[in-house]
């Protein structure tokens, strides 16, 4: 295949190079180039290829598969299953949930320290809770939430890890929680005087 492509680049696009080829060889070439896309778009279509890429746009298809984490899964996959985690926590059931505080202070701090705060909360409604995505102020922030759903009555934590390099004076972040709660967005935020 890539000799084929490399005598049509050098017999069209470079007619003067040194290679010369009769008009019948190139004809062949070109016919061989043809008929291999033709081929090769056949054999997806109709499925024969496992992993055939007109597969994945026409409803699912068995294969193998790689989550964010890297983990292989192996068998049939369809659109229904392709839920972001957003999608998945807009579709479940409210409930509530109350945090323990919502605000949190580490004083005066040294610039370039590095400071971690855990904001615990518990889900207080009848249904199991879960967190769709955090959004933060600044890159300086980090947040790490479950990522499993916690059930009625349970605890759980968030935490949160800001770099104070780079920024001095009063630093305060928010960040703003969204799960399957009403109301669906809370906010909570940390406080820091940086030196």
């Amino acid at each position: 295949m890539l000799l084929t492509l490399y005598i049509v680049y050098f017999s069209y696009l470079c007619p003067n190079a040194a290679l010369n080829m009769d008009n019948n060889f190139k004809y062949v070439m070109l016919t061989i180039l043809t008929l291999s896309v033709f081929t090769l778009t056949i054999v997806e279509l109709t499925g024969i290829s496992k992993n055939g890429i007109f597969r994945r746009y026409s409803g699912g298809g068995e294969g193998s598969f790689y989550s964010k984490t890297g983990e292989i899964y192996k068998g049939e996959i369809y659109p229904e299953q392709l839920l972001t985690r957003t999608q998945v926590v807009a579709q479940m059931t409210k409930t509530t949930v109350q945090f323990y505080e919502t605000k949190f202070n580490f004083g005066s701090v040294s610039e370039g320290k590095v400071l971690t705060h855990s904001f615990r909360f518990k889900n207080t409604g009848q249904n199991p809770l879960m967190i769709a995505k955090t959004d933060v102020t600044c890159g300086c922030t980090v947040s790490n939430f479950p990522l499993e759903t916690i059930p009625p009555g349970v605890d759980g934590e968030i935490s949160i890890v800001y770099n104070s390099s780079g920024h001095s004076g009063f630093q305060q972040k928010n960040i703003i929680v969204h799960s399957n709660s009403l109301p669906e967005a809370v906010s909570i935020g940390i406080e820091a005087n940086v030196r």
